[in-house]
């Protein structure tokens, strides 16, 4: 088993080595992308998939997520329903957690 040293330089050997993972992976994507024809069932696939990372990322906090999450997440919910504007709804939600978490 590998183990690298937090104290010193271990940190930043650990955040370089994961930023070259994350630039070859989005390079790679791309570079891999350029040979798969974009048809009809590969747009579906690829909106379905942006749905399932934000509910990956979203499903956790709302489970274990404080009350200023879940106010968040609901806030933000609401308001892309009513408003259909991804910003508005952010800035709500954004705004329901801080205000929550201030009282």
């Amino acid at each position: 088993m590998m183990s690298i040293d937090t104290l010193g330089f271990g940190s930043l050997v650990v955040v370089l080595i994961m930023a070259i993972v994350t630039l070859a992976t989005r390079w790679g994507g791309v570079f891999v992308m350029a040979y798969v024809p974009i048809g009809h069932r590969v747009r579906q696939f690829i909106g379905a998939m942006s749905g399932s990372v934000l509910v990956a990322v979203l499903a956790p906090l709302a489970m274990d997520g404080d009350g200023g999450a879940r106010l968040a997440l609901a806030t933000t919910a609401t308001v892309m329903l009513l408003l259909k504007k991804p910003l508005p709804a952010i800035a709500a939600g954004m705004m329901a957690a801080a205000i929550f978490r201030h009282f």
